[in-house]
């Protein structure tokens, strides 16, 4: 899918979607929603809802865009699901690794298995890896995280649902933080992101502010110390 309404990325490519929920930031996914209608709307590629399913049809897109763009990989799942095949992901990497007009952004909570099969995995500079931390109880991801060779290394502080206290930034190049949209959003609190802004100021990390979050997310807005945050990775768009 091209054009796409996250506002960190352009694209969205799914060669894996559906997950099970795993962390307290599962609770109101808004992928399992949107696969929900989807699937309704007989949509082919999501007739087994949101069960984990792989999608070798999906594989050679991004070698058919020969525009450069950012890419986000699969917005519509985790693509180191235990349900997903070793095989399957090395493929996505493989794809990744021949199109090096784009820069895809991998990210996963499942951070346990993406440290157990790295060494397995080619890293372009044109592959960034990110971790969802959500609470302080996750933050052991972006020590997973850390292991990998990724040229980019990146947090999705999003859904935000507590204060994440002093985080280890050793080695991680961008911070994206956003609080919970949609039906039961949980509020976050200004305090959070405000401390996170400090810490990556410290260390000179490109800091993103996406959303407020809530029910209604553009009224809440995405502007934080009265103006918007949109830094990215110095490592932008080597195109080979």
């Amino acid at each position: 899918m091209k054009n796409s309404r996250i506002e960190w990325t352009e694209s969205t490519w799914n060669p894996v979607t559906g997950c099970t929920k795993l962390s307290p930031g599962c609770l109101n996914c808004y992928a399992e929603r949107m696969a929900k209608r989807l699937h309704a709307m007989g949509q082919a590629n999501y007739k087994n809802g949101f069960k984990v399913t792989c999608h070798p049809k999906t594989l050679q897109l991004p070698l058919r865009w020969k525009t450069p763009q950012m890419v986000f990989v699969n917005s519509m799942g985790d693509l180191f699901h235990e349900e997903v095949p070793d095989e399957f992901i090395m493929e996505v990497f493989n794809v990744m690794e021949r199109a090096p007009q784009h820069q895809f952004q991998v990210l996963t909570k499942r951070s346990e298995r993406l440290a157990e099969i790295s060494s397995k995995l080619p890293w372009p500079e044109n592959i960034w890896m990110g971790v969802t931390v959500e609470n302080a109880a996750c933050k052991k991801r972006i020590g997973h995280l850390r292991e990998t060779p990724a040229a980019v290394r990146f947090l999705s502080l999003e859904p935000l649902l507590e204060s994440l206290g002093t985080l280890d930034l050793r080695n991680i190049d961008w911070v994206i933080v956003g609080g919970e949209s949609g039906p039961g959003a949980r509020p976050m609190l200004k305090e959070w992101p405000a401390e996170i802004k400090k810490q990556c100021d410290k260390m000179r990390i490109p800091f993103f502010f996406k959303q407020w979050g809530g029910v209604n997310k553009k009224s809440a807005g995405r502007l934080l110390f009265g103006r918007t945050w949109d830094a990215m990775p110095e490592k932008l768009r080597k195109v080979s």
